[in-house]
């Protein structure tokens, strides 16, 4: 009796334990219900459009013009420097002196030799005037009347030889004297006194007028939206800022490196030295590109990519190429097409192959 009463008595409090472990189950049950509902992400369209500003290059600071200075003359000593490096000249300003002794008495010798044919053109002349009407009457030979003739005319031409050479060696006189062909700065002198003059040899290089350019070298890709006239941002090393004006435009690119040289001119400075480093920012260019929001980038140990809505709102991760930045947009090199879906912020907290709920945002095209 005692043993069914006690049995009895717990039955109750078995019937309570399982009724508390049934409950306690169905509370898991509920969690998992919950995280299984698809998460919320922000979605925008891939897109086509100019990508301005974002265009940037460096080159060499190199003169606008950069005139070579030597002489024409060979063999003369130079007797005189009168300019030095970092000078700034004037045009037809003297820069050197040759030695012109020897050209002096070369001249000298040349202006007698012209007196000596003058007097033997006059005494031609005076000859051949003393025949004159006497031809055909038998007071002279014919033959004697047309030689003194003709001796006249040699005389003459004569003259004109013998003074054909002083004028060369009195403009040889005037090149002795070597001078500034543009007004600049003088970026190297290379002559100094008792050097030897040749055509060869440059004795100064100036450039002329003091403009300064940047020889930006730019990409394929990039050239073709730059123009002549655009306005650019050159960087200096110091990080100074000067603004430019695009003048040329290369009409080839080099067949290695597919690079083409866009030359930027500058304003007139004391502190642009050519051969310097400069970086130039195209603020007026702009190309069409494929491009995303910079939020929708992820990168992992693989590289950039993507997280794009595929069919079913399923999310797939797909490897990109990046190209230029500009206003918070990024060109896509590679990846996916324009107008399809990525998920911005990179999808963080997405993994591929997930199913999402996409809330799609248009963040418009940023300003550049």
């Amino acid at each position: 009796m005692s043993f069914l009463r006690s049995a009895s008595a717990s039955l109750p409090a078995a019937l309570l334990a399982s009724s508390v472990l049934l409950a306690g189950c169905n509370k898991p049950a509920a969690k998992t219900a919950v995280a299984a509902a698809p998460l919320s992400v922000s979605v925008t369209p891939v897109r086509t459009q100019v990508l301005r500003g974002g265009v940037t290059a460096s080159g060499l600071l190199i003169p606008k013009l950069e005139a070579a200075v030597s002489t024409e003359l060979s063999g003369y000593r130079v007797a005189k420097v009168f300019v030095d490096q970092d000078a700034q000249v004037a045009p037809d300003q003297p820069l050197a002196q040759l030695d012109d002794t020897l050209l002096r008495a070369q001249i000298a010798q040349q202006q007698a030799m012209v007196d000596e044919q003058k007097v033997a053109s006059e005494r031609s002349v005076e000859e051949a005037k003393r025949v004159s009407g006497l031809d055909n009457q038998g007071v002279l030979p014919q033959e004697q009347i047309v030689e003194r003739r003709l001796a006249a005319r040699s005389a003459g031409a004569g003259v004109a030889a013998a003074q054909a050479q002083l004028n060369d060696l009195l403009t040889r006189e005037r090149m002795m004297t070597v001078r500034a062909p543009v007004g600049g700065r003088v970026l190297e002198r290379t002559v100094r006194p008792g050097d030897i003059a040749a055509p060869t040899m440059v004795m100064y290089r100036i450039a002329a007028d003091n403009v300064v350019e940047l020889n930006a070298e730019v990409s394929e890709a990039d050239l073709a939206g730059i123009h002549p006239g655009d306005h650019a941002t050159v960087t200096l090393p110091d990080n100074a800022s000067v603004d430019g004006v695009v003048r040329v435009v290369s009409p080839e690119v080099d067949a290695q490196t597919k690079l083409g040289h866009v030359r930027v001119t500058l304003p007139v400075r004391a502190d642009l030295r050519p051969g310097g480093y400069g970086r130039a920012t195209f603020t007026s260019s702009g190309r069409s590109a494929t491009v995303i929001p910079e939020s929708a980038l992820r990168f992992d140990a693989d590289g950039a990519s993507v997280m794009t809505l595929g069919s079913g709102d399923v999310v797939r991760r797909i490897p990109v190429r990046t190209g230029a930045h500009a206003g918070g947009l990024v060109e896509l090199l590679s990846g996916p097409q324009p107008g399809q879906m990525v998920l911005l912020g990179g999808g963080a907290f997405v993994l591929d192959g997930d199913k999402v709920n996409p809330v799609r945002t248009d963040p418009g095209a940023p300003a550049a």
